[in-house]
């Protein structure tokens, strides 16, 4: 699947403030600072499009983003550590969950975990509660270009092994495995009603 166009569209606090769409919608979900803006602009080729940050809690709102006109990313608040208060974090966990959950458009999540470390109690408990609440996932570890050769394809089975569900590697820097990543989510795309 190529990107021909990628434009952002809105930012929302909540599942009110949402865009309306007939259009099939991926939500990308991850620890703070784990890479969810460098994949959209990795994958529309489009540096600047999202805006990133070595600071982790930068992503406050779920942001939006069109692409070829047929379906829809929406860049979440990260989990785990925001340098924000409790009652902000709980703010975002409500809307989020809300979001999550009624949210039609959604063809799958797409959750983020850092090739770099073991899987974080954080991530483990995020993919529990998608698993509970039955919603289509999976998963990208991110930042493959950071860790050996030898250990991409060992991490990536390790993480689907350990989450049960599909994990693709995912790199910013090289197109390498990205394409898998496009063919994944296009197959998604072909059966959303």
């Amino acid at each position: 699947m190529k990107i021909k166009t990628a434009k952002f569209i809105k930012s929302a606090t909540s599942i009110k403030e949402c865009p309306k769409f007939d259009l099939p919608e991926f939500a990308l979900i991850g620890r703070s600072n784990v890479g969810k803006s460098s994949f959209i602009n990795a994958l529309t080729n489009y540096n600047g499009l999202a805006k990133t940050s070595n600071k982790p809690g930068k992503t406050k709102l779920i942001n939006f983003f069109l692409l070829n006109n047929e379906f829809v990313i929406a860049d979440l608040p990260g989990y785990g550590f925001a340098n924000v208060s409790v009652k902000m974090q709980n703010e975002w966990r409500k809307n989020l969950e809300e979001y999550l959950l009624n949210r039609k458009e959604i063809v799958s999540l797409i959750q983020f975990i850092d090739s770099r470390h073991p899987i974080q109690k954080n991530d483990l408990l995020m993919a529990e509660w998608i698993k509970y609440n039955k919603l289509p996932v999976f998963a990208l570890c991110v930042k493959v270009d950071e860790i050996s050769k030898n250990l991409i394809l060992k991490t990536t089975y390790e993480f689907s092994k350990i989450l049960q569900i599909d994990v693709l590697p995912f790199s910013k820097m090289t197109d390498r495995y990205n394409d898998a990543v496009s063919d994944k989510m296009y197959e998604l795309l072909k059966s959303f009603k």
